[in-house]
């Protein structure tokens, strides 16, 4: 279903490394913005997430992980593909 979605929307895609235990949190906080992004886990074992994010919307999605990096002190690194 997820792919489905992906294939319609004009996305960029990010990746990003961030603590295997908050994997879930990022998820969950990443995709309750409506249309801000979708996420997947694409190394679980190297804790990599794929973040979708809407062309047009990058900046947002950047200042939200800012946010959660300084707020909340969560380790995100992004990775360069």
């Amino acid at each position: 279903m997820v792919s489905h979605i992906i294939k319609k929307m004009k996305s960029l895609k990010k990746f990003f490394k961030v603590p295997r235990n908050q994997i879930g949190y990022m998820r969950f906080t990443l995709e309750s913005y409506d249309g801000l992004a979708l996420v997947r886990t694409l190394d679980s074992r190297k804790s990599i997430i794929e973040v979708y994010v809407p062309v047009g919307c990058e900046n947002i999605l950047m200042e939200l992980i800012e946010s959660m990096k300084i707020k909340e002190g969560i380790e995100i690194e992004e990775v360069r593909d």
